[in-house]
This record gives structure tokens, sequence and C-alpha cells, in this order.
């Protein structure tokens, strides 16, 4: 009986141990929330920059090179889908710490950076409002919900190693992590962009 016992406190440690190492490798809950805040918070953001304009302010380019208001949702929309595209096969992959040496921004330095609209930057080809798969604004709006409500989901819930899930990108090397921070930042970085096209002197009232 005696060693029945000590067999069962042995099997119950082991447990124990693979429990807390396994949460070890989880995001902690303070990462969870600041994730989940940003996604929540530029979400709203955007939805919010847009609400109750009409066609011709949706439409209205400050000049032949700006992008309108709805060239920028298409943009959001498409960024957000194709961005997570690039990150989410490496979820799928051994965890590869080893490359953590490449990341170069702290989260809150990356955000800083992504949101930080004096350093101008062209997007990718795919990325072109022209080149958009949502040809109006009410449907780049519901795929951008619809694939940030799915980023909001699995950053509450996930159990995979984010921070050991590294992506080395033409664009820089990024955790798991920071690429979902980097996704929202974006979304904020192009608000502040809509919200200069508002501002300009010709934008219709």
């Amino acid at each position: 009986m005696k060693r029945i016992i000590i067999l069962a406190l042995l099997s119950f440690t082991a447990y124990q141990c693979s429990a807390q190492q396994q949460t070890s490798n989880m995001i902690t809950p303070q990462e969870r929330e600041k994730a989940t805040q940003l996604l929540t918070q530029t979400e709203s953001g955007v939805f919010d920059a847009v609400k109750g304009l009409s066609a011709a302010q949706l439409n209205f380019k400050p000049a032949a090179d700006k992008w309108s208001v709805a060239d920028c949702i298409k943009h959001i929309a498409a960024a957000e889908k194709e961005l997570w595209a690039m990150a989410e096969p490496t979820l799928a992959q051994p965890a590869n710490p080893e490359k953590r040496a490449g990341i170069k921004f702290t989260d809150d330095d990356l955000i800083k950076a992504v949101e930080d609209r004096t350093h101008k930057s062209k997007t990718f080809a795919a990325l072109e409002p022209a080149n958009s798969p949502y040809k109006t604004v009410t449907e780049a709006l519901a795929a951008f919900r619809s694939n940030r409500e799915k980023l909001i989901d699995l950053i509450k819930n996930t159990k995979t190693d984010l921070r050991n899930h590294v992506l080395v990108l033409p664009v820089g090397t990024y955790d798991s992590y920071q690429f979902i921070l980097l996704i929202a930042a974006h979304s904020n970085r192009h608000t502040q962009q809509i919200n200069e096209v508002k501002g300009d002197v010709g934008f219709p009232k």
C-alpha cells in the first residue's frame, strides 16, 4: 500500500512539473491582456474613424497620389488577412527559440515604430488598395472585423508558445506574439492616416 502511495505521489509530482513547464511556455496573463486591449482598441479605432462618412467623404483624395479613406480601409483589411497568413504557418512548426537572437525590437518599441507616421514606407504591391480583394468599404470592414476577432480569440485562448515561434522575414525578425502586436499597430497607423485625410482642407463637408 505504501508503495502505491509513493508511486501516486511521484506521478502527481511529475504531472505538476509538466503542467508548470507548459504554463511557462505560454504567454503571461499580462501579455494576453496587453495584446487583447491593443487589438480591441485599434479595431474600434478603425470603425470609429469611418462612422457616418458619406460616399464622397470615403472616396476623397487629398491629392492624386494620396490614398482616400476607402483606400485605407481596403489596405487595412487586406493587410489584416495577409500579414497573419505570413505568421500562422510558423505556429504549426517546432519552436525555434534560437532565432530570438535576431529580434531587434522590444514590444513597446515595435508598436511605436509601426504607429509612427513620421516615417513613411511603401507597402507591398499585394496590399495596395487597387489590388485589394475587397471592392467596397462595407466588404473590407466585414473582413477586417472577422479576421481581427479571430486574432483576439487566439490571443485570449492559445496555449502555443508564441514567444518561441519566431518569424524570420525580409522585413525583420519577430516572435509570433510581437507579430500580433505589429498587426494591431498597423491598423492604428492607417487609422491615423484616415484622420489625416479627414483633416484635409478639401475634405467634403
